[in-house]
């Protein structure tokens, strides 16, 4: 099937700013891996590259409305319209809503990279922290989290979004638990910060200042040293 020609995403110019994302991940024309130039098909064989143009600028508009708009709105008529494409085209590729959320939740998450730590373990984790805190009230990472855990609770696909949203969005913070603590005690304390974050973000909708960082981390690491941590 001949592919159509795509017409510019709606909505570019607020650029998207993912979890730690570079400038160019999801809005740039470098849109990552999954969707360059080299993907090949399941068979070995290269890929149109029309398809692959296709794939590559449905992805873009289904992030940037699902970043702005949630799950609910992110629908493969409203992603027609803002990648320039037709709804027919949209469902031969993605023939359901949790096809196209699976494939736009992935890029997001593949186009996400920890910020470069330095060893120090209350200064990294500030550094994690800080970062989470950013994405959650700059980057619409909290509308995404809130969209997902809506459908999850009926959909076991949904469900699995979400923890790889979770995953990808506490990766750095548990690598640099990970790098100091105890097994044990990764987990727990994982939580406690990422908690704290989350709601002082999503929940209170206050602004997570650095004093609030430092204290959440004073905290779960004076838990952690009571119980014997290192």
């Amino acid at each position: 099937m001949e592919e159509e020609t795509g017409g510019e995403i709606a909505g570019e110019d607020n650029r998207l700013m993912v979890h730690y994302c570079t400038e160019s991940s999801i809005m740039g024309p470098g849109i990552g891996k999954g969707y360059s130039q080299g993907m090949t098909k399941s068979s070995g064989e290269p890929e149109d590259p029309r398809v692959t143009r296709t794939r590559r600028d449905v992805i873009r508009a289904s992030a940037a409305s699902l970043l702005e708009r949630g799950w609910t709105a992110t629908t493969h008529a409203e992603v027609a319209r803002r990648a320039g494409y037709s709804k027919a085209t949209i469902y031969a590729h993605w023939p359901t809503p949790v096809d196209l959320m699976r494939d736009t939740i992935a890029r997001i998450c593949e186009d996400t990279t920890p910020p470069p730590m330095g060893g120090d373990l209350r200064e990294d984790l500030h550094t994690s922290l800080s970062a989470l805190a950013w994405t959650l009230s700059e980057g619409r990472y909290d509308r995404l989290m809130a969209s997902v855990i809506e459908h999850a609770g009926d959909n076991e696909n949904a469900r699995e979004l979400q923890e790889r949203l979770y995953e990808t969005a506490t990766a750095g913070i548990r690598d640099v638990l990970t790098s100091h603590l105890r097994r044990d005690d990764v987990e727990p304390c994982l939580a406690m910060l990422v908690g704290a974050v989350l709601v002082r973000a999503t929940y209170e909708g206050r602004s997570v200042s650095p004093g609030f960082i430092t204290d959440i981390i004073d905290r779960a690491l004076t838990d952690v040293e009571h119980g014997g941590g290192h």
